[in-house]
């Protein structure tokens, strides 16, 4: 089963991918609205063949805005979509690249898919 993690945020989304027991980063996306998110999301699910959507919750107001764009990401594109906490997948990703020696650049621009394998791995190992 192909699933796909999502690290919600604003104005950009961190991808991850999971086909069995490793996530991994795969994209970040910049968007100006829900709607712009929703559709690349669509085309990435379609293009890809995910079957499960998982996306990060964090705490107040931040989880429930995330938790209501999971509901209408799942009503809109006909798909599965499971919540997971993420709290502190932001910084654990932030730790693991720079232990793996990746470039300050390369983190900045990849953070947010790094946090979305690092939620979606945690999701994994608990499954």
């Amino acid at each position: 089963m192909k699933i796909l993690g999502i690290d919600y945020g604003r104005k950009k989304m961190g991808l991850s991918f999971a086909e069995g027991k490793l996530a991994e980063p795969y994209k970040v996306i910049r968007i100006q609205k829900e709607e712009d998110a929703t559709a690349k999301i669509g085309e990435i699910v379609k293009q890809e063949g995910v079957e499960l959507v998982v996306v990060g919750i964090s705490e107040g107001a931040m989880g429930e805005e995330t938790r209501s764009f999971g509901k209408r990401l799942s009503g809109r594109l006909g798909i599965k979509v499971e919540f997971w906490d993420e709290t502190l997948s932001t910084r654990d990703s932030q730790t693991l690249s720079i232990e793996a020696g990746l470039s300050r650049k390369k983190r900045k621009g990849l953070e947010d898919a790094f946090a979305a394998a690092v939620m979606l791995q945690s999701y994994l190992e608990r499954r």
